[in-house]
């Protein structure tokens, strides 16, 4: 039923209707919170948005280590949806991650079903942005990634049981074996990101990026 999807989303057909999905959701970006006075369309925060989701591509595209069922340890890839929650929110971290992740559709799908399209795309990506939440408190921005890359985790983890358990090795059932590849690369990535953050000067800019954005 589903043979064509792969098919469909390297189309132009399939390209355009991302696009489409991804400008919708760049326009959303554009409402302002709640707690601003000004409520006139945030065109910086869809600014820092964009920039902050093309600098993710980017680094995405520098790959570390690549794993060889998908996945890979990249060069700090997942901090950019993490700054963007922690600067304009979670809702906006979580379109932000959005447009990430439908990006990476356009740029290199392996697609096989609807429900796998979403949870490791739109969905995986989009809930990285929700480390927002802790983004004003202590340490806020590494208690936000390292909870957005848990979201993630969650995400690819429930996608290699349903959906690529027949990969599983040998001694592995697909859901120890998810837990486990999931958490090979997307850990040494975490983990090297966080020492990154930590560093005292990178720490100090970034969060005196916040107070002037």
């Amino acid at each position: 039923m589903f043979k064509d999807l792969q098919g469909f989303m390297e189309s132009t057909r399939g390209q355009i209707v991302v696009i489409c999905v991804i400008i919708v959701i760049f326009l959303l970006i554009l409402i302002p919170r709640k707690d601003q006075k000004n409520k006139k369309a945030d065109v910086k925060a869809m600014t820092i948005s964009a920039l902050l989701v093309a600098i993710a591509m980017v680094l995405g595209q520098i790959q570390l280590f690549r794993m060889p069922q998908g996945g890979g340890i990249t060069l700090l890839s997942m901090l950019p949806i993490a700054l963007c929650s922690y600067y304009l929110g979670t809702r906006r971290g979580i379109m932000a991650g959005m447009c990430l992740g439908l990006l990476n559709l356009i740029f290199g799908p392996y697609v096989i079903h609807p429900l796998q399209l979403l949870l490791d795309y739109p969905i995986a990506f989009g809930a990285m942005g929700m480390g927002g939440i802790f983004r004003n408190q202590n340490n806020g921005l590494t208690k936000g990634y390292l909870f957005g890359v848990f979201c993630r985790y969650i995400c690819a983890v429930v996608s290699g049981i349903v959906f690529f358990g027949a990969y599983a090795p040998a001694n592995f059932n697909s859901v120890t074996w998810s837990l486990w590849y999931n958490l090979t690369y997307l850990g040494v990535e975490a983990a090297i990101t966080v020492v990154v953050i930590s560093l005292p000067p990178v720490k100090k800019a970034l969060k005196g990026l916040k107070s002037q954005i």
